[in-house]
């Protein structure tokens, strides 16, 4: 079985070669034998209702993280150490389209998550979300999410009636069974509201939201232990919006929200999530034209490396258990 290594910060200048996620190698997902964690972009942004540019957050993502070393100081993970990860590139999209790049996105991460590969998905606007949810239910039946946002993204329809848009991809979700709600937490939520309809449905299904100031006044570490107990220990997806992070310290993305969670906390939330049985996790609506000297791109690759981090110990979990039963 091939072993998947990033390239040597010692041998290979960071600044330098082709700009894969952590200087990762590069795989076709048909070619991707032995790979465990499939880090990937979906460069779109047709669901975009506000500020567009999300499809660029890929790029931009990728370019930062070739600043990142390989062991968490933290935690003391390494998670190369733990599973094969390898950069699968992007998935097709048709910017001419949003249906038409849905399904793209779709039959993409199907073959993806049809080898076994675990998903981290760099987005791309949020409802991306909604075609890698389908590929991954196919597989492992309605999952749990922890959603970090400024937003619930539950709202019905945009414009008229168009129910495709980034503020709808877990409506959506929720509706066809892609998602379980009642094992859904919503952490950071903060945002002055068209008329609340997206609040109330998603706590009529059962979801659990944290709005900023409840995760404030009681902190991440209690919070935190709620949400591993609503997601429990069924197959859990991971969703990380950057506007969750305050402005301050993301101001690259679409739809900002003064008052959110600063850079360490979440950083320290995401670690909390190890335990958990994450089969896939996504970080989206970096949008860089709206970034300042790259701090949301940067701001949002550790972030990803820290979701890297737990899927890892997930995807070294499983192995274990596959291997004693």
């Amino acid at each position: 079985m091939p072993r998947y290594e990033p390239a040597f910060g010692m041998d290979v200048p960071r600044f330098a070669g082709i700009a894969t996620f952590m200087k990762l190698p590069h795989v076709r997902p048909e070619e991707a034998e032995g790979v465990e964690i499939g880090i990937l972009g979906v460069p779109f942004d047709l669901g975009t209702t506000n500020r567009p540019g999300a499809r660029f957050g890929p790029r931009a993502l990728r370019e930062a993280a070739s600043m990142l070393r390989r062991l968490n100081q933290a935690t003391g993970v390494d998670p190369f150490a733990l599973a094969a990860c390898a950069d699968l590139g992007d998935a097709p999209v048709n910017p001419a389209d949003l249906q038409d790049s849905l399904r793209r996105i779709e039959a993409f991460l199907d073959g993806v998550v049809g080898r076994g590969i675990v998903p981290l998905v760099a987005g791309g606007d949020h409802l991306t979300s909604l075609p890698v949810l389908r590929a991954l239910a196919r597989r492992h039946g309605p999952l749990g999410m922890v959603h970090f946002d400024a937003h619930t993204d539950f709202y019905d329809a945009y414009f008229g009636g168009f129910r495709y848009t980034h503020g709808t991809p877990f409506r959506r979700a929720a509706e066809e069974g892609l998602i379980d709600p009642r094992r859904v937490v919503q952490i950071g939520i903060r945002v002055t509201l068209y008329d609340g309809e997206d609040v109330r449905f998603a706590r009529s299904a059962g979801v659990r939201i944290v709005p900023i100031e409840e995760l404030v006044d009681r902190g991440f570490a209690a919070v935190m232990a709620e949400a591993r107990a609503v997601v429990g220990t069924g197959p859990v997806y991971a969703s990380f919006d950057i506007d969750a992070i305050d402005p301050s310290q993301a101001p690259g993305t679409g739809t900002p929200e003064v008052g959110g969670i600063d850079v360490h906390s979440a950083q320290r939330m995401i670690r909390l999530l190890d335990g958990l049985d994450l089969v896939g996790a996504d970080l989206v609506e970096v949008s860089p034209s709206y970034d300042m000297g790259g701090l949301t791109a940067w701001t949002g690759a550790n972030l990803m490396f820290e979701l890297l981090c737990v899927l890892a110990r997930a995807a070294a979990r499983r192995r274990a258990d596959q291997a004693s039963s």
